[in-house]
């Protein structure tokens, strides 16, 4: 494995584990509001960022490349509202997305064709991230300060199924 694509894959790999620990803080906040169901749903979330996590892990051993784990940052703890936690999510859902792009240039420039192929699958992950996020986002302005409407939107989002085990590739 190219040792620049190794060192961008193994930061990326921190970055999905910082997003699943980003997660998980906002599920107990939403816990701490009695907010069970947007808890459940960045349950959910943080499992799908391990998952891909574990998918840059197995791809750099599969490639011949070493993990190397670094620290992960302590994520955000405090937010006034649900709003401000689904903008903060769309913040950073753009901020992974700019990152893959990175990692896709990164993989061009290289000529790494297989780190590129393996890229496409964040690509396309990424686009549907942050769509459905900015849904959320969008739905809770529009709701405001309804307590009725934030209820239906607390108990759709605790709907959302377990996502698909973890496998290297896509």
């Amino acid at each position: 494995m190219v040792s620049k694509i190794e060192s961008a894959f193994n930061e990326q790999l921190n970055a999905e584990l910082f997003s699943s620990y980003l997660y998980l803080s906002m599920a107990a906040y939403f816990e701490s509001q009695n907010l069970k169901g947007m808890a459940q749903w960045m349950r959910m979330q943080v499992q799908e960022e391990n998952m891909h996590a574990m998918k840059f892990f197995g791809f750099i051993n599969e490639r011949g490349g070493r993990v190397t784990l670094g620290k992960i940052k302590e994520p955000k703890t405090e937010w006034s509202s649900p709003l401000e936690v689904f903008e903060d999510t769309c913040q950073h859902e753009a901020k992974v997305t700019s990152l893959v792009n990175d990692l896709v240039d990164l993989a061009i420039k290289e000529k790494d064709h297989a780190a590129n192929g393996f890229l496409q699958w964040f690509v396309t992950e990424q686009v549907e991230e942050e769509a459905t996020v900015q849904e959320i986002r969008d739905k809770l302005k529009l709701v405001s300060d309804n307590p009725v409407a934030m209820f239906m939107i607390d108990q759709e989002l605790g709907q959302r199924p377990v996502p698909p085990a973890p496998t290297a590739q896509a």
